[in-house]
């Protein structure tokens, strides 16, 4: 063996090569990004949390799209400024990463808005806290209807046919 240093080829430097097979490293970001992924979290925190305690926004279901979209920017800075996701990364690997993550997003956000809002419209009218149940007219004045309790008389069975005669309640 030779006692000179020997300099391996894929290490040369000024060639950009790290010696795993033509990748460069990622970024693990500067001052300067994390400020400013840092800054932008910040800001799409606050706008948020403002529009909500200001209650800037009257209708619950525009300000739930707002507020999911606000989260869905907030995910995607979180990726690229701390995360390091980018075209240049990993080969291209971590965007494809970022393109499976704003899908699942999507499907998850849809799909949730979508069940919140079926729920919300098959739930019973009697359920809501704002509604007012219609209530057929002869159901109005139970008072006049005779007591049934301990006898057995024949008005137990014409009331039960006054209930099976009585018009259907509408539904909201």
């Amino acid at each position: 063996m030779s006692g000179g240093h020997q300099e391996h080829p894929a290490r040369v430097v000024g060639h950009g090569h790290d010696g795993h097979h033509g990748q460069t490293h990622a970024d693990h970001g500067t001052l300067k990004s994390y400020t400013t992924g840092f800054i932008l979290a910040v800001i799409l925190t606050a706008i948020p949390f403002w529009l909500v305690m200001g209650k800037v926004i009257d209708k619950s279901s525009t300000m739930g799209l707002v507020l999911l979209g606000f989260a869905a920017v907030q995910i995607v800075v979180h990726m690229v400024y701390f995360l390091h996701m980018n075209t240049k990364s990993e080969g291209g690997w971590s965007m494809l990463a970022l393109i499976f993550t704003i899908m699942l997003l999507f499907i998850m956000l849809s799909g949730s808005l979508w069940v919140m809002y079926h729920l919300n419209h098959n739930m019973m009218p009697g359920m809501m806290p704002d509604s007012t149940e219609v209530i057929p007219e002869s159901m109005h004045d139970m008072s006049n209807m005779p007591s049934t309790h301990g006898t057995h008389s024949t008005h137990s069975t014409h009331s039960m046919e006054d209930m099976h005669n009585m018009p259907n309640m509408k539904m909201q």
